[in-house]
Formats: C-alpha cells, sequence, structure tokens
C-alpha cells in the first residue's frame, strides 16, 4: 500500500525531477500549481517505484495521474499491487491514457475529460495578432495603447507588496468573500505570491496605469524536450480599463515570454463562458485528459 503524506515544500527537487521525466507536461501538476491549491484541495503524495502518487483528498479523496517517467513501466501488476480493489485516476494525460489503453486492456475503462483539456496557443500568434481571427483583440490593444498612460515590467520579488495589495482590491470589487470559486483562487493566488522566491521559474509581468498597478500575469516555463511552453497560472485585470486583458497578455508574451513557441491558458472546468472566451483567442491545439478507472 501507498504511504502517503501531505506536500511539503522541501521536497519540491524531488517532484520536479519526476515531473520533468513525463512524456507530456500538463498545468495540473506543476509544482506551484499543487502548491497554490493545497489548501483546498488537501493534496497528498506517496513515492514509490520511481513515480509520484498524487491525491487529492477534498471535497472527496481522488487519485490524480502518477508523475515520473510512464515509459518502459509494467502497469498491470503495479497497480495490483497498490490498488487491489481497483481505484479510478482523474486528470490522466493523454500519452499514458494511450499508455494504459494498451497495457491494461480489459482491466480499465477509459473516458475523455473535456473540461480539463488544456488551451495550447502560438506565443507568435498572441504576440502580433495578425489577421482577421485577432482582428477584435488588436483594436482593443490599440485602444488600450492609445487611452492610457502605462508602462510594463517584469515581476520580481521587491514588487510582491504592490501585486497582492491590487489582487485585494480586485477580491473586493469581484466580491470574492460571498463567491467560493473566487475566494479559493484568491487563497492560491496569495500562497504562491508569498513564497514566490521559494518557487524557483516563476515569472510573470505587471501593468501600471499612471503608475498604479491595473493588470499582473503569474507563469512558469515548462519543458517537453526543451523549454518549449509558457504556463499562464494566473492573470487579473481591472475592466474598467478598455482592453486591458488583451494588453496584459500580449505585452507579457511580447516583452517576457517571445523566448517560448506555446503557451498554455489551462482548462475552462467546464465553464461555457470560460470555454468561448479561451476559443475566442483561436488555440492551436489541447493537452487531453481523461479519466481511467483502473478495475483490478
Amino acid at each position: 500500500m501507498l504511504k502517503y503524506d501531505l506536500l511539503q515544500l522541501e521536497r519540491r527537487e524531488e517532484y520536479a525531477a519526476l515531473f520533468g521525466a513525463c512524456q507530456e507536461k500538463t498545468s495540473d501538476y506543476t509544482f506551484v500549481n499543487l502548491w497554490a491549491w493545497t489548501d483546498e484541495r488537501k493534496y497528498e503524495w506517496a513515492f514509490d517505484s520511481g513515480l509520484c502518487w498524487l491525491r487529492i483528498m477534498s471535497p472527496l479523496p481522488t487519485n490524480w495521474a502518477p508523475v515520473g517517467n510512464w515509459m518502459g513501466v509494467d502497469w498491470k501488476p503495479m497497480l495490483k499491487r497498490l490498488f487491489p480493489d481497483g481505484t479510478v485516476f482523474e486528470r490522466v494525460p493523454e500519452p499514458l491514457a494511450e499508455i494504459w489503453r494498451r497495457n491494461l486492456g480489459s482491466h480499465a475503462t477509459i473516458e475523455e475529460q473535456r473540461s480539463e483539456w488544456e488551451y495550447i496557443y502560438s506565443v507568435p500568434e498572441l504576440t502580433t495578432l495578425k489577421g482577421n481571427r485577432f482582428h477584435a483583440k488588436r483594436n482593443l490593444l490599440k485602444q488600450f495603447q492609445k487611452l492610457y498612460d502605462w508602462t510594463y515590467e517584469d515581476i520580481n520579488g521587491d514588487d510582491i507588496g504592490e501585486i497582492l495589495a491590487m489582487q485585494g482590491d480586485w477580491c473586493r470589487w469581484r466580491n470574492c468573500d460571498d463567491t467560493p470559486g473566487l475566494r479559493a483562487e484568491n487563497h492560491a493566488i496569495t500562497r504562491v505570491l508569498c513564497d514566490w522566491n521559494n518557487l524557483p521559474g516563476l515569472m510573470g509581468g505587471l501593468l501600471r496605469v499612471d503608475g498604479s498597478p491595473v493588470a499582473y500575469t503569474i507563469a512558469e516555463g515548462v519543458s517537453t524536450r526543451e523549454p518549449d511552453m509558457l504556463v499562464i497560472h494566473f492573470e487579473k485585470g481591472f475592466t474598467d480599463y478598455k482592453g486591458i486583458y488583451q494588453a496584459i497578455n500580449q505585452t507579457f508574451l511580447e516583452r517576457s515570454g517571445a523566448a517560448y513557441p506555446r503557451v498554455n491558458r489551462e482548462q475552462d472546468m467546464g465553464s461555457e463562458t470560460i470555454r468561448q472566451a479561451k476559443e475566442s483567442y483561436n488555440p492551436s491545439g489541447y493537452l487531453k485528459k481523461y479519466r481511467v478507472a483502473w478495475l483490478g
């Protein structure tokens, strides 16, 4: 049986090495994402057989996919040993789901989790916004640039206090205390900002108007075969500034993310409103995820 422990910041590097060995890296499984949401989801992990086995305990105990090198594993006896009575794995990246489909046969069922697919975009496309597909986005960006006296800067440890203050103002404006999802997200953002210096690889951008913070992005780079993808974990702006989200999106990628060919803007969580917004930026592809039931 697996021996689970709570996530520990001290084991971040051990986990990062296993995450680096995954054949596909979705945003769910970055240490930053786990650390951000662990108070909400109560993540636990167990290290066994060269893999990290993850589960959440809130609102219900739920297994996630194991993290590590999925190739060359004798999966059937391993799962029989660790989960003799069967179990269900959520948010399984497509390459692992396909490996399990081939290796487990009738001992597993696999179904698509469309709400958990992550949206992938071309950084050059979102930087230049060329063509009719981006006409509306380009116009909003130009309006922001024309209407306001704005500046952009990379986030570093010196401006965390200002961003925390802006996030507090944003939450009061959006009434986070009375909206469970926004309240949980605010806690996750605050946790990441307060641990900024303990989470290597974090990067971000801050937009100011007349010197005051009005939008920010928190991101990190991940590698598959080479450093090739940015993950946008959080992005917030005050919408009384016309074109604010188009501005922070484009400016961050142009000034801070141009070295990356792709950007991952995470999933839509089954919300039709969020799905429409993400589709409006013309994704170049998706990182697909599945629910896999191991039948034992």
